[in-house]
């Protein structure tokens, strides 16, 4: 197995998109097709990939924008978690696994910012797809504060799941840079190192006044 791993900005508000697959066995995923289905097919193709599936982190349009393409021009099934807005052809349920060539990318559910909201983690490789649960230095956006709660109690699953020196892949370009490391983000993410919950609630609170004394966009 040699690892293919691209990241593909894709459009709509910095969303990335991301191609994953095993060169040897000729196989490989789309994750998050978004408004340039196109881009992340070009890619496979350039890497002598077949594309097996067309995987969502989660449901929303500007995630999910480039499924109807990506799926006429691969064949693809499209992946996702059972309760996503649209019902996949293929689910992909809490500690199941999507096998890519000789890859396992395992699925762990962390709602929060929305019901059906999964990562992705390849453990022999440390690649961890975060979707919009958590960005470089900021976390998923949520509408209530049961949201938040939950989102707080994904964080901290997943905080526990994976060790430091897993690399950080976001769905969207909302920090400082466009990857990172779970033990970078457990240092220097301001939601991360809360130090409970209601620590996590004021910080969301106060989350535009922080941004600005902090300096940050």
């Amino acid at each position: 197995m040699r690892l293919v791993f691209e990241q593909v900005r894709t459009g709509g508000d910095r969303n990335f998109g991301y191609l994953i697959g095993d060169r040897e066995a000729g196989k490989g995923v789309l994750v998050d097709p978004s408004y340039s289905p196109a881009a992340l097919v070009e890619r496979a193709a350039a890497q002598g990939l077949t594309v097996t599936h067309v995987v969502n982190t989660h449901g929303h349009p500007d995630h999910t924008e480039g499924n109807a393409a990506a799926v006429e021009l691969t064949g693809a099934p499209v992946a996702a978690h059972p309760a996503a807005p649209e019902a996949p052809d293929v689910t992909l349920a809490d500690g199941g696994e999507l096998a890519v060539g000789s890859l396992a990318l395992r699925c762990l559910h962390t709602p929060g910012h929305c019901d059906d909201h999964l990562v992705l983690f390849e453990p022999e490789h440390r690649l961890l797809v975060t979707g919009d649960l958590l960005f470089v230095g900021k976390v998923g956006g949520t509408v209530t504060e049961a949201d938040a709660r939950t989102e707080w109690a994904s964080l901290q699953r997943l905080l526990d799941a994976v060790p430091d020196d897993t690399t950080v892949w976001p769905g969207h370009d909302y920090g400082a840079r466009p990857s990172s490391t779970i033990g970078l983000e457990r240092r220097t993410n301001p939601f991360l190192v809360c130090e409970d919950v209601d620590a996590f609630l004021r910080l969301r609170v106060e989350w535009p006044e922080y941004k600005k004394r902090m300096g940050l966009k």
